[in-house]
């Protein structure tokens, strides 16, 4: 596949190398050391760079960091629940986007400063001592066999180092060097634009919210950071010369048309960026993996570049836990790639055409979209799906770990992420995931699952590390569950509403992702399990 590396002996053994240690590898390091499992994670740059890229973090990311137990020392460094504002060049603010619910237990838009966010992820890393970092660590050669990965890393020495994992993950970045190595292409188009990113500091502003200035010619986006920083974006015209546009004056000229008689911030950087609509052509190669911006490239203007990433290696490194840990058939690493591009070239998609709001071709368009808003807010919910982004696009796995009805239609909640209410056990308040552990869980509502599984069934829920929960209705006061089993209370009627809607659904099957991976009554719980065990590991669960 590629030149060879050093000899074998001399090769120092772990089960995935992850290369790149930005948000979606630091993140990758911290699941797989919550699963137990043996991983090194490289970096070619030694340090952390010292400004912000990313700054916009969802709720589906912040339930990640809830997994893996850093939650708290991540919110330390957020801005939580930041409202965003849309203004048309004359103005006026057409949109408001403010969402307050928070169906996976989270707020849905938050800021952050990536550098700060980095080094947490770091630090976090460092609990596991099955996790090994190396910072200044280039790849530079990959060689796949039968049973592993062959990488020869240069380090800050300059010698050369060589690795050899059962899986490897390219986590390094849009200029991927695990991609160029295995031979993966990019598909897509990179906007024939440039966008001036400015960070300054010491910001006195009164703008607690985003802001998108939407403009034919000079679209700006303006975002409020922790610590008194904000992010400006400015769109450059085509005849405008880069080294003039980031030159200090003309910089602090741009963003002072922003602050009126408020004292002017300090200017950190201001960069160039071209804007790219890119994703691979496949995230799997063999033994070797793409994620976050190795997979895909995305403008921008919806800020789910890195939560995109996020998701990705919330999805995989399950996987590859349980199978290094000959819990589920090497097969189901096909399913990374069937599960997330999809909805990963969603995201690329419904992001660019997010970019074409801000820069109406003309001002008739303007106006056509503006009545667009206008007339959609004046429609029942219209109101509500936008302040509660009900326009973003969620993942729906159809395919890959999910089992569906084999005597009806496809369960709507099937392959969606699962909601996070409070519960309450023992008089403890707390988010429905505390309770669930980092792996499977067998969920019944109001039901208690275990007599329901066979012996063997059992036996390979216990072998598999599923938990069985009884959520049960607030001060039901119903008896004690089974060996083994959980019971909580459904203190905020979260549960109660979901039965309500959904009478016949008394079983929820949970992955370690937090994905539905089977829905079912009681009676076919069985069945549904034995379909779920072929899934995972090809047993005939007999």
């Amino acid at each position: 596949m590629t030149q060879s590396t050093a000899l074998d002996s001399e090769a120092i053994d772990t089960d995935v190398l992850v290369v790149g240690a930005g948000p979606c590898g630091i993140t990758m390091a911290n699941l797989l050391g919550v699963y137990g499992t043996r991983a090194m994670v490289i970096d070619r740059d030694t340090d952390i760079l010292d400004f912000p890229r990313a700054v916009g973090i969802d709720d589906e990311s912040l339930r990640t960091y809830q997994a893996v137990g850093l939650i708290d020392e991540v919110l330390r460094d957020i801005v939580q629940n930041t409202p965003i504002r849309y203004y048309s060049s004359s103005g006026r603010c057409f949109a408001h986007v403010k969402p307050s619910a928070q169906p996976f237990g989270w707020p849905r838009r938050n800021n952050f400063l990536q550098p700060l966010f980095e080094a947490t992820l770091r630090e976090g890393a460092k609990r596991f001592d099955q996790i090994e970092l190396r910072f200044g660590h280039a790849l530079e050669s990959m060689e796949q066999r039968p049973d592993s990965v062959v990488a020869g890393l240069r380090a800050p020495g300059g010698e050369t180092v060589t690795v050899r994992a059962k899986y490897l993950v390219g986590a390094d970045g849009g200029k991927s060097t695990v991609r160029q190595l295995s031979g993966l292409q990019l598909t897509g188009r990179t906007a024939p634009v440039k966008w001036l990113v400015v960070d300054v500091s010491d910001d006195q502003l009164d703008a607690p919210y985003s802001a998108v200035y939407c403009h034919p010619t000079r679209p700006v986006l303006m975002v409020p950071l922790p610590y008194r920083y904000r992010r400006f974006e400015f769109k450059l015209q085509a005849d405008e010369d880069e080294a003039i546009m980031t030159d200090p004056a003309r910089v602090l000229e741009l963003v002072a048309s922003r602050y009126g008689s408020t004292p002017l911030p300090t200017i950190n950087r201001a960069r160039v960026y071209w804007h790219h609509s890119r994703i691979a052509e496949r995230f799997q190669s063999g033994r070797v993996f793409l994620a976050g911006d190795a997979a895909h490239l995305q403008p921008p203007f919806f800020g789910q570049g890195m939560n995109s990433g996020i998701r990705d290696a919330t999805n995989l490194a399950w996987k590859l836990a349980a199978v290094v840990a000959r819990r589920a058939d090497p097969r189901v690493l096909s399913t990374y790639d069937t599960e997330r591009r999809a909805h990963a070239r969603e995201m690329v998609a419904f992001a660019t055409r997010i970019g074409q709001m801000y820069t109406p071709r003309n001002r008739a368009t303007e106006r056509l979209r503006d009545a667009t808003f206008r007339a959609l807010q004046l429609i029942p919910g219209g109101k509500e799906y936008i302040l509660q982004m009900k326009y973003k696009p969620m993942p729906r796995y159809t395919e890959g770990i999910v089992v569906g009805s084999s005597d009806g239609p496809r369960h709507e909640a099937l392959g969606r992420m699962f909601m996070q209410p409070m519960v309450e056990q023992g008089g403890r308040r707390q988010k429905f995931d505390e309770v669930l552990g980092p792996w499977f869980a067998v969920v019944g509502l109001s039901v208690d699952p275990s007599p329901y599984l066979s012996a063997g069934t059992r036996q390979w829920c216990d072998a598999l590390g599923a938990r069985l929960v009884r959520v049960d209705a607030s001060r039901s006061q119903v008896a004690a569950p089974g060996p083994g089993v959980v019971a909580v209370e459904d203190v905020d009627g979260g549960f109660r509403d979901w039965r309500l809607a959904r009478p016949t659904d008394e079983i929820i099957v949970l992955r370690p992702d937090r994905y539905v991976a089977a829905v079912c009554d009681r009676h076919q719980l069985e069945m549904t399990l034995r379909q779920l065990r072929r899934t995972i590991d090809g047993s005939s669960s007999t």
